[in-house]
């Protein structure tokens, strides 16, 4: 039976993404290739229990909503994964996928929800954005930069301009906590006119980073 390791199933509001708010079950498998400085999970980097995907449904199914989030980690980092995403779309589930663009997309069921980042050059992984995964987006999808200042807002302008983003999917751009100031950053937006959705992460400002919310 195909197995995934998980660091934990919870249920919370998701914080960010154009579901911002609905009540969501999180499923955030262990592991990640990239070890960007403003990660906010790095102890989903290791650890974590070796749990079968029906089990792992099973956990899911309890909390009766319809919206589940697939994260870590880097989710795909784990090739069963896919399979797992797969089972749970044809349970009827909304599925949405975290990941950090570094790793090939083009396998992901085309029903899933992609949450895509495009490191910014502050995260120190810049160069393990995987451009090519731009062509496997559609309009349901999300492709989120993470702003840390300056450097970062002009290299993100220069992609949306350069991959013609907005025409592509929605467009997230969020502020790292406690480094680029957050109304700095919606005055940016405005001021430039960006087709982009600025957005805070909620679950930081409800539960202050608890882990499991």
């Amino acid at each position: 039976m195909s197995s995934l390791r998980i660091t934990e199933i919870f249920h919370s509001l998701q914080g960010e993404s154009n579901t911002v708010g609905l009540p969501t079950v999180f499923i955030r498998l262990t592991g990640c290739p990239l070890r960007c400085v403003y990660c906010d999970t790095a102890y989903a980097f290791t650890g974590g229990e070796k749990i079968g995907i029906d089990a792992i449904i099973a956990q899911a199914e309890q909390y009766g909503t319809p919206y589940i989030t697939v994260t870590g980690g880097e989710p795909l980092a784990q090739p069963g994964c896919l399979e797992l995403m797969t089972k749970l779309l044809d349970k009827g589930y909304v599925v949405s996928l975290e990941t950090s663009g570094a790793l090939d997309v083009s396998k992901v069921d085309q029903r899933v929800v992609k949450v895509m980042d495009l490191k910014t050059p502050s995260s120190g992984e810049l160069s393990r954005n995987f451009y090519q995964n731009i062509e496997y987006l559609t309009a349901k999808d999300q492709v989120k930069f993470v702003i840390g200042n300056d450097s970062d807002y002009d290299w993100s302008k220069s992609i949306l301009t350069e991959y013609d983003l907005p025409n592509l999917c929605e467009i997230l751009f969020s502020p790292v906590m406690g480094q680029q100031n957050p109304t700095e950053l919606a005055e940016k937006i405005l001021k430039d006119r960006l087709p982009v959705r600025f957005q805070l992460q909620l679950h930081k400002i409800l539960w202050d980073d608890a882990q499991g919310k």
